[in-house]
């Protein structure tokens, strides 16, 4: 009689042990669920943070410098051999009743007709408006203008990139962005695709990434237009800008980060604009 009392005896505790490490397996699996959760809470918190500090990066890169790294120009022909393959051409600040202006313009220091060619567009798009502010009649509306750069050389590719930031009376704030990138080896313009073979990107993930940056830009201003702000830039998600074809603006960083940049102010008048990185 005894032997069946104790196995009875036993295998009701190991019941109840299998009762107890079920509820414990429940409560882990539920908690591991919570911290997995929390988890994924923090990485989208930090991917938030950094989209912005990408756009801080990019402002903080305007240090109006030429940043060669260990690439030697000496073969380089120059127009001007006392400066180096980018310099300013001009440095000016100046401020009165009329206008606030700090202008650093960059000029490409290389002989070819493509360097001539970059340094029109410069003219085209920066000096001239610099030109008619200074020489404007006072109409009782203040301009403040500015232009800065800052130039990189990565392999053999130069990316000089120039801003500009318009405020003319009550209007709104306008940043226009242009960049160029020049190929010193063979004095062509490098494309976007050149840098991304450069990267070793894949063309389709950078394309769903400008894609998924602008797209998320785009909802998050689609929010506060909904909460009442106005003067919110809407883009046209539709649009062939946003592909590794067509994109606008892009350069190679200081150390060879790829920018793709959206300044919706190179067309109106607004300082909102993307900024893509591939590190």
């Amino acid at each position: 009689m005894k032997n069946p009392k104790i196995l009875y005896i036993l295998i009701s505790i190991f019941c109840v042990f299998a009762i107890i490490a079920g509820i414990y397996a429940q409560f882990i699996n539920s908690d591991s669920g919570n911290v997995d959760l929390a988890n994924q809470d923090r990485e989208n918190e930090m991917q938030e943070k950094t989209q912005q500090e990408i756009k801080d990066q990019f402002d903080n890169l305007f240090t109006n410098t030429l940043n060669l790294g260990n690439f030697d120009t000496t073969g380089i022909q120059k127009i001007n051999n006392e400066q180096n393959i980018v310099y300013s051409a001009i440095d000016l600040e100046e401020s009165n009743d009329r206008y606030e202006i700090k202008l650093h313009v960059p000029v490409i220091n290389i002989r070819s007709d493509l360097s001539n060619s970059l340094n029109q567009v410069t003219q085209a798009t920066f000096i001239n408006k610099a030109n008619e502010i200074l020489q404007k009649e006072d109409d009782g509306n203040k301009t403040i203008y500015s232009i800065d750069y800052v130039a990189f050389v990565n392999s053999n590719i130069l990316s000089l990139v120039i801003r500009s930031t318009l405020k003319e009376g009550d209007s709104a704030q306008r940043v226009i962005i242009q960049t160029y990138n020049y190929n010193l080896t063979n004095n062509t313009q490098a494309s976007l695709v050149d840098l991304i073979t450069i990267k070793q990107l894949n063309r389709d993930e950078v394309n769903n990434k400008i894609k998924q940056v602008v797209t998320a830009a785009a909802q998050e201003d689609e929010a506060l237009q909904a909460m009442g702000y106005n003067q919110i830039y809407i883009r046209d998600l539709t649009s062939d800008i946003y592909t590794v074809d067509n994109a606008g603006a892009y350069f190679l960083g200081p150390n060879q980060e790829l920018y793709v940049v959206y300044a919706y102010g190179n067309g109106e008048f607004t300082s909102k604009m993307d900024v893509v990185l591939f590190e």
